[in-house]
């Protein structure tokens, strides 16, 4: 099946004189996740996994994946003719050079030019301009060949009230046109879902467990324009945006706009908007590509949202502890394997007062499944749980009152030496990281070697980020805050920490065929002390629920170590016992005892 595509796309692409064909993973927004319209490299290769990059050639097909996906790539591949090349490692080319490899003198480079960003567009015809070599980019060569392909969401827009947003629109939208008349820029052109619904303080279901709207927007000095598909606005949210000033355009005429404009300084972020848009602008504009200034207000929670997330947590971790306590006590006593085990949990959470849904699909891995960090259960590779290892579960949900995240690897039965070596690895590295004081200034490129220093001594590694940041009733994954050791300039997740910065501390460690753990927290920056060296800064933790006691080798740990744990495990008794009672209490009580 994946070869038949293949060999229709390459079809298309000789019609087209095309000597290579570039499909990224991404919708017209550069979205992380994206709906199932969007979802062309997937349907081009097998491949499910959230992130990934294909270039087709007449003769050849490579998928370019990071170290998340090298087990699962390599499972999904499996006799589709694509070859899997692994991002960073040794002997693997990067993208634009392989394709100015593949691309002759006088040939041809097509993708949709909706579908990759504008900084990558513009690098590839700097490179392909040695070759003489141009770009085709106004076809979606894949909706050509793609029949029964889902038609684009058109959920309802809805709008979030001030008691959880913290902050009007009016406010924000105030304080986005200060900051391009700062830039001397007169139109600001955005296109990222999650800037677009934070700005104007609204919420869909356009992506899946994102609730964001496909939309643009294009703000000037006293003009808002949203471009949006109309149906999705009932009368109250028209009257809403109305009462904002904003004016409602359909979906895809952010093309004409921006081919109209004329001698105006145009804002935008480049990496973020896409080439077509980019491309669509006359040469007569001039064009300041700067980061978003709602990235940054957007990352640095008001009172309001910090106070919401911490009942968000709570809420959460209510649920993570009658899980818990759920599967330890049915563990041998009833049939359980991935999916029922996750359908469980995700019934939970959904019954949960004020839950609006997942906040990512829930990764449900036992034993060496996990070892594939971002593992997705299917029907196919569900696998019953057994009475010995490990069982891992990364999962979050929607809520009012903000975003949550949350991984616990679970002891379901007896474990060997190396995975209790590991399990109390990665435990330490989350909570050293957690405890870290930092004067104001560090990034989370500086803070990273408190968590991996532990593994790193061993000659361990893990090939994920230590943390990410969190929207607020948004992408469980937000700019720009990162923990991380590698510099990836083009994730641009590694900014200054400010008090309100919200991150994820989740370490682990993956053997392919063996096991995989993680355990991950979500951390708020607070202000420490200011003194002659300036102001400093620590984290405080958002999520409260236990880490499973039967995996810890305390041999292993310092005695910080053990009073960080035993801590942290007051604190979880603290705020979720008043929610629980009878069992479920007592056996609370036992999980977060002292060590």
């Amino acid at each position: 099946m994946i070869q038949e595509r293949l060999n229709k796309l390459r079809e298309q692409m000789k019609e087209r004189g095309m000597d290579a064909y570039l499909v990224p993973t991404a919708d017209f927004h550069e979205s992380e996740y994206v709906g199932d319209y969007f979802k062309c490299r997937s349907f081009l290769t097998g491949f499910t996994g959230s992130a990934g990059t294909l270039v087709v050639t007449l003769e050849d097909a490579a998928l370019w994946v990071d170290g998340r996906y090298f087990v699962q790539a390599g499972e999904q591949l499996k006799g589709s003719t694509v070859r899997m090349m692994k991002m960073g490692e040794e002997g693997v080319p990067e993208i634009e050079d392989y394709i100015t490899d593949a691309v002759p003198e006088g040939g041809c480079l097509g993708f949709d030019g909706r579908v990759v960003n504008s900084f990558t567009g513009k690098k590839l015809e700097k490179m392909l301009a040695r070759k003489h070599a141009s770009i085709a980019y106004g076809e979606d060569l894949t909706d050509l060949i793609w029949e029964d392909r889902p038609a684009m969401s058109a959920e309802p827009v809805w709008v979030l009230k001030e008691e959880f947003a913290g902050k009007s629109a009016a406010e924000k939208l105030k304080d986005l046109r200060a900051a391009m008349e700062k830039e001397g820029a007169t139109i600001h052109v955005l296109t990222t879902l999650d800037d677009i619904v934070w700005l104007l303080n609204i919420r869909g279901n356009d992506v899946e467990c994102n609730p964001v709207v496909l939309s643009y927007l294009a703000v000037t000095k006293d003009q808002v324009l949203l471009f949006i598909n109309p149906a999705v606005l009932d009368e109250e949210v028209k009257a809403y945006l109305d009462g904002l000033h904003v004016t409602v355009r359909p979906y895809n005429e952010i093309y004409q706009y921006v081919g109209s404009l004329r001698e105006e300084t145009v804002f935008l972020e480049e990496e973020r908007v896409n080439y077509a848009i980019i491309r669509g602008l006359d040469p007569s504009n001039q064009v300041i590509s700067k980061l978003n200034p709602t990235v940054l207000a957007k990352a640095v929670k008001n009172p309001v949202e910090i106070e919401n997330m911490k009942k968000a947590h709570v809420k959460d971790g209510v649920v993570m502890a009658r899980f818990t306590h759920w599967l330890k006590k049915n563990m041998g006593k009833i049939p359980m394997d991935e999916l029922s085990v996750e359908r469980k949990l995700d019934d939970m959470r959904r019954e949960t007062e004020g839950n609006l849904g997942l906040s990512f699909h829930t990764i449900s891995a036992y034993g060496a499944n996990a070892a594939m960090c971002h593992y997705s259960a299917t029907e196919e590779s569900n696998t019953p749980l057994q009475e010995k290892g490990f069982y891992l579960v990364d999962s979050g949900g929607q809520y009012y009152e903000g975003t949550t995240d949350i991984t616990r690897t679970i002891a379901v039965g007896p474990l060997t030496r190396e995975e209790k070596e590991h399990y109390t690895l990665v435990l330490i590295s989350m909570l050293r990281l957690a405890a870290v004081k930092f004067p104001y200034g560090a990034r989370g490129l500086t803070l990273d070697y408190a968590a991996r220093q532990v593994f790193w001594e061993r000659g361990l590694n893990f090939n994920h980020g230590t943390g990410h940041g969190v929207g607020y009733l948004l992408n469980v994954h937000e700019r720009p805050v990162g923990i991380r050791w590698k510099m990836v300039p083009e994730r641009m997740d590694s900014c200054v920490l400010e008090a309100g910065m919200i991150t994820s501390d989740e370490p682990g460690i993956y053997i392919e065929g063996s096991h995989g753990i993680r355990t991950e927290n979500m951390l708020l920056v607070v202000e420490d002390e200011k003194n002659e060296y300036g102001q400093f800064l620590r984290f405080e933790y958002l999520t409260y629920a236990p880490i499973d006691l039967d995996g810890v080798e305390k041999s292993l740990m310092t005695e910080r170590d053990v009073e960080l744990l035993n801590a942290y495990h007051r604190a979880v008794y603290e705020k979720l016992s008043p929610y629980l009672d009878g069992e479920e209490k007592e056996w609370l009580k036992e999980a977060t005892r002292a060590i």
